[in-house]
């Protein structure tokens, strides 16, 4: 069996102020860094072979801060395909201030909702038609050959491939959310099936 490890990224400049990031390039915060310290403490022991990144710095950033508390230099691949949703005309706006605007309900769809449209930007359906295929051709051939593999990324495109690699439905990926110091594990086997699930905090 091989190991795949989904981090997302630590807390950004922009999700300490509740900013819609998206695509805009924001760096980590000091509790980012050190929540990104915390996973690399939880995953010692585990052998990495390797990793997988957005081309986002607080999502390299991450990584980075991962491997040097690891002592590891795996060979890493950045790829846009592996980048956060694009949120559109949303993108730089307070969220607590567009929940106001639109209501808990919407608010809800936009963040969460499979199909929903965003003016300008991409649905969770369009970051799992760039993710899954992505990670078909690039990650999967590696999980079959027993290679262990890192990806860290961001909370809809990891999402998405969660729904991939779960079979959730379109209602089932409404309520998952990947919070920034959970790692999620999954036993892959030969065949490319998920065969066992573990989810943990770092922070506790």
């Amino acid at each position: 069996m091989s190991q795949l490890i989904l981090v997302r990224h630590g807390e950004s400049e922009w999700n300490a102020k509740g900013i819609w990031t998206g695509l805009t390039d924001i760096g980590l915060s000091e509790k980012g860094k050190e929540q990104a310290r915390l996973v690399g403490e939880k995953l010692k022991g585990f052998s990495i072979n390797f990793a997988f990144t957005s081309v986002l710095i607080r999502a390299k950033q991450t990584l980075n801060e991962v491997k040097s508390v690891l002592g590891i230099d795996v060979p890493t691949f950045e790829d846009k395909a592996l980048n956060e949703r694009d949120y559109g005309i949303y993108t730089g706006k307070n969220k607590w201030e567009i929940k106001k605007e639109v209501g808990d309900e919407q608010f809800q769809n936009i963040r969460r909702g499979w199909d929903v449209p965003i003016e300008n930007g991409e649905s969770l359906k369009d970051v799992y038609n760039r993710v899954v295929p992505y990670y078909e051709a690039e990650i999967l051939p590696k999980l079959k050959e027993g290679k262990n593999i890192l990806i860290v990324a961001h909370g809809n495109s990891l999402r998405a491939l969660v729904k991939y690699l779960e079979n959730l439905s379109d209602d089932e990926v409404k309520n998952l959310e990947i919070l920034f110091d959970q790692i999620y594990f999954y036993e892959i086997s030969p065949q490319g099936d998920v065969s066992s699930k573990k989810v943990v905090n770092a922070g506790d």
